[in-house]
């Protein structure tokens, strides 16, 4: 059975000092693994700009702060590595000033850099001559960040937005693009193995959303908006500490079977679906699970059939999550079962069948399956919701990759509609129609997120229940009253 957990709980469970820190020495070594991966050169990493308005958040770009720590914006970090180790550091950031500070808080400044990340540091303003100076020393350069290299000569290296010192760098930048390489990809390859701190962090970002699911679905029912449902999931995640990682999605009825719709404003309407994909953030980590629930509080006939045939597909994935077996194998046993269970419901023609795609001049072929379930099985995750994975670059499932399982089923009214008009296709659609408006307004994604460890597999997300009678039962909770829920009886649900 599940325990129960007070907010108060809940505090001592994700206070700082529980925590494994993200340490000084921690991100160094990360520092130090990208030098090990390139040859003698300057490698320069790009932290976010400000935004142009105070008033709007500041996001870090990810692999600058993977490798840095520092949130602030406007930032550089610089590494000059000769004779195959590291030489020297600089940390490029905005000074002090009390008149901006009012608006924008308090910067670190030099000194506070240097404490901070131990890397010495130096203003911003200087950054476009030491840059120049840089460049001039023959050696090539490796830069991380949103930027655009040359494809040709019409082309010129760009930032992506420009201020007046952006534009500076730009300049020095341009004149040197036949030493410059972009490296994002090697930051990306070592994101995609998490350290013991960063586990923690998920591991916390986890239960929270885990937290916010199962007091929102109690909550789920006809005549309520979805903006309610959003809400109370949003409450959760600010309550505990977190964010919301990505925009919430609470979608019912024609809206569950629209992947990323997060309008959130319709009111939810008797025997529907409702898909709430969610996921809170904290201290820079992601989390996104996805349930379907009925708004009635019992799935009807034709929901609990494609329901059970996305539950299928995703335990068949998890069967496949064993430390160094081909991650393909997830997606081929989830699409397997999903192409199976679809024939059985009449809604293809045979798991291999396929309809005509594309253009009116280049038709071509697509599989059947892929009308009602046309994304991957799943990402990976951590500083972002979608975050490289180990398996991205060696096919394999490895220790210290992080990422979901997703599979879905999305019965669209008028898909046989929106389909390319040809007469292969005219005669399919006279074939499936039936099938199409019996589980028409149907949709269904299941989503959890799983850890390898020293242990093996880890699900991160179990405390949210996904099998239909756990489902419904959820259902049947007395929601807590808004009098119980100011008096901080939010609660938080593990799994033993």
């Amino acid at each position: 059975m599940f325990r129960r957990f007070t907010l108060a709980v809940l505090a001592a469970l994700v206070a700082p000092a529980m925590l494994p820190a993200q340490s000084q020495q921690e991100y160094a070594s990360r520092r130090a693994a990208l030098a090990n991966m390139l040859r003698d050169g300057v490698i320069v990493a790009f932290g976010a700009r400000e935004p142009s308005q105070d008033f709007l958040s500041f996001y870090q770009a990810p692999s600058f702060f993977y490798l840095t720590g520092l949130r602030e914006p406007g930032a550089a970090l610089v590494m000059i590595k000769r004779d195959g180790a590291v030489r020297s550091a600089m940390m490029f950031v905005q000074p002090r000033q009390p008149h901006r500070e009012v608006w924008t808080g308090t910067r670190v400044g030099m000194e506070g850099v240097r404490a901070l990340t131990g890397i010495p540091g130096r203003p911003a303003t200087e950054f476009p001559r030491a840059l120049d100076s840089l460049a001039g020393i023959g050696l090539p350069m490796y830069v991380i960040g949103d930027v655009t290299l040359p494809s040709g000569p019409e082309d010129r290296f760009a930032l992506p937005e420009r201020s007046p010192d952006e534009q500076a760098i730009e300049k020095v930048l341009a004149h040197h693009t036949t030493k410059l390489s972009v490296v994002n990809d090697s930051v990306a390859i070592l994101r995609g193995t998490k350290s013991a701190a960063e586990m923690s962090r998920l591991r916390t970002a986890m239960d929270i959303t885990v937290a916010a699911l199962r007091e929102a679905i109690p909550n789920v029912r006809e005549g309520a908006n979805e903006f309610e449902v959003q809400a109370l999931i949003e409450f959760t995640f600010r309550r505990n500490g977190a964010d919301r990682s990505f925009a919430t999605v609470v979608g019912s009825g024609p809206n569950s079977t629209t992947l990323h719709y997060n309008a959130d404003d319709r009111f939810i309407g008797p025997n529907e679906t409702v898909v709430m994909d969610v996921g809170a953030l904290y201290k820079g980590y992601a989390a996104d699970v996805t349930r379907t629930v009925p708004s009635s509080g019992h799935f009807t006939p034709a929901q609990r059939a494609v329901y059970q045939i996305v539950r299928d597909a995703q335990a068949a994935a998890e069967r496949q999550i064993k430390p160094g077996a081909p991650a393909r194998f997830m997606s081929d046993s989830a699409t397997a079962v999903i192409a199976s269970g679809l024939t059985r419901l009449g809604l293809i023609e045979s798991p291999g069948a396929t309809y005509d795609c594309g253009t009116v001049t280049a038709v071509r072929q697509c599989a059947q399956f892929s009308l009602y379930y046309m994304h991957g099985i799943g990402h990976g995750i951590g500083l972002e919701v979608h975050d490289p994975d180990r398996s991205y670059f060696t096919g394999r499932i490895e220790k210290g990759s992080v990422f979901t399982i997703e599979p879905g089923i999305y019965v669209r009214e008028h898909l046989l509609e929106e389909i390319l008009d040809t007469p292969r296709n005219r005669e399919l659609g006279s074939r499936l129609r039936n099938a199409v408006n019996t589980y028409r307004d149907i949709g269904v994604r299941i989503e959890d997120v799983y850890a390898i460890t020293d242990q093996g597999m880890e699900w991160l997300s179990r405390g949210v229940p996904r099998e239909i009678g756990d489902v419904e039962a959820l259902m049947r909770v007395i929601p807590a009253g808004p009098a119980k829920r100011d008096a901080g009886m939010v609660e938080r649900y593990k799994v033993p």
